[in-house]
């Protein structure tokens, strides 16, 4: 396998469930925020953003796997491009849909949307600006899309869609988006409907920034919105988030923070939401306090949000309780996600490490799972898969990249979040994802399944797996 290059620093559909005709909206909004058909089980949205479709080289596909009482299967798919019906633009080269995916019942008809970002969509006479998509929800599933209201300021190659996160960020009990490319970050506020244009404001200038996480740290209704950035320096990341007052937003600092990825779930069972951060980068001379191979961090939640002056959880491949070693170019902590594997009522944590070595396989890559517990996340009884671990389908190869995107999920409704992971290199860069099954006893690799790009039909060196929708 070789290393895709990628813009960004640091970081066909023959016989397939296509886009499908809208429904008639349903009474209430959607129980689960990813629920896209409302059959009431929750669904997973993969991306595999450089697909070939048609003979378009790199423009990218959306691949929604839905839930069921036996989870997820490749049988049970929907396949969206820029060419499916009612999606609008059209399937271009290096588009990038699908590099960024977040869900939520935009217009509260009671089946889930996708946003999904089209990082270097070309606008007019400029190149490379990006967009973002509302893919609607229906009885059928996906099908159809409207554009949301584009910022006349963007400029070429500026990324924007990169990021995307959908919460209710002001607790009016209706959804909102944000959306990250560099400088150009915007607030889109709810509701939102088909037809009617969503308002947008630009959200304080933040420096140049391509990620975003959501979650409700202080518990009060109103979820946060976290942007980690890259920052002269501050090597390690600035975190900092935006909150809401009640009658505005603001945006509170963690200068002691480091991070390039985030994630928010409760995982010391107190009700407040926790930041999770990933700080995956080695020490370097500009960094020199970094970890060998990446670490994560745990800020806890409370009344008014995590306490600056709090000392942070801190787990790391050298963890006691944390299979294998910190070794260089792990890029531990690259992907997070949270979720309850086992059903105790702590968060867990999935820790993707797409750069870590399988015996000789160089970038053959792993996930982590760390426990959440009374005392906060811990490296006790925490467990590495791999493509080599029992149970666990395909072939440990160089390059693979398992554990470049990761999904804490129940897609079969037991109460134990399923482990999603996405390997966007495998296969010579076709991509694959794995789907491990929760279980009282934590995550249990009987039965995982392996869901590659040939499964699907996708062509081209596409990357599925290279983004899964949180």
């Amino acid at each position: 396998m070789r290393k895709r290059t990628l813009l960004l620093a640091a970081s066909l559909t023959t016989g397939l469930l296509t886009a499908l005709p809208t429904t008639v909206a349903s009474a209430a909004p959607a129980k689960y925020a990813d629920d896209f058909n409302g059959d009431g089980y929750r669904d997973v949205a993969v991306a595999a953003p450089f697909a070939q479709v048609g003979s378009v080289s790199g423009a990218g596909a959306v691949v929604v796997l839905y839930g069921s009482a036996s989870g997820v299967s490749a049988a049970k798919r929907t396949v969206i491009t820029q060419n499916s019906p009612g999606v609008p633009d059209t399937a271009e080269g290096d588009d990038r849909f699908g590099i960024s995916l977040a869900s939520g019942d935009l217009d509260r008809d009671g089946y889930a949307d996708l946003v999904v970002g089209a990082q270097y969509e070309s606008i007019g006479s400029r190149d490379g600006v990006g967009r973002a998509t509302v893919l609607w929800g229906g009885k059928r599933g996906l099908s159809g899309g409207t554009v949301l209201p584009q910022p006349s300021t963007l400029s070429e190659w500026g990324g924007f869609s990169s990021g995307v996160s959908v919460a209710d960020f002001d607790g009016d009990g209706k959804p909102d988006v944000t959306v990250t490319g560099q400088a150009s970050t915007r607030l889109y506020k709810g509701p939102f409907t088909r037809t009617r244009p969503a308002s947008h404001t630009t959200v304080s200038e933040l420096g140049s920034t391509y990620e975003v996480a959501a979650g409700d740290l202080n518990r009060d209704g109103a979820a946060e919105r976290i942007y980690p950035f890259a920052v002269d320096g501050d090597a390690g990341g600035d975190i900092s988030y935006f909150t809401w007052t009640g009658t505005k937003y603001v945006r509170q600092l963690l200068p002691k923070a480091d991070g390039l990825t985030a994630s928010v779930a409760d995982v010391n069972g107190d009700r407040y939401g926790d930041l999770v951060l990933g700080d995956y980068a080695d020490p370097y001379s500009g960094k020199p306090a970094g970890h060998k191979g990446g670490q994560i961090y745990v800020w806890y939640g409370g009344p008014t949000g995590p306490d600056p002056a709090q000392k942070p959880t801190v787990i790391n491949q050298d963890t006691a309780g944390v299979p294998d070693t910190g070794e260089a170019d792990d890029r531990f902590g690259a992907a997070l996600s949270t979720g309850d594997v086992n059903g105790d009522g702590y968060a867990d944590v999935a820790v993707g490490a797409p750069g870590e070595a399988v015996g000789s396989k160089k970038y053959a890559g792993a996930v982590t799972i760390l426990y959440g517990s009374a005392k906060g996340l811990t490296g006790k009884g925490s467990k590495t898969f791999t493509q080599n671990t029992a149970g666990i389908p395909g072939t440990v190869e160089n390059w693979d990249g398992f554990g470049q995107s990761v999904r804490l999920v129940d897609l079969n409704r037991n109460g134990r979040a399923d482990l999603v992971v996405g390997s966007g290199d495998e296969d010579d860069q076709r991509g694959a994802v794995t789907v491990i099954k929760g279980a009282t006893s934590g995550l249990n690799a009987t039965g995982a399944k392996l869901i590659t790009a040939a499964n699907l039909a996708l062509k081209g060196s596409g990357g599925l797996g290279w983004t899964i929708g949180q």
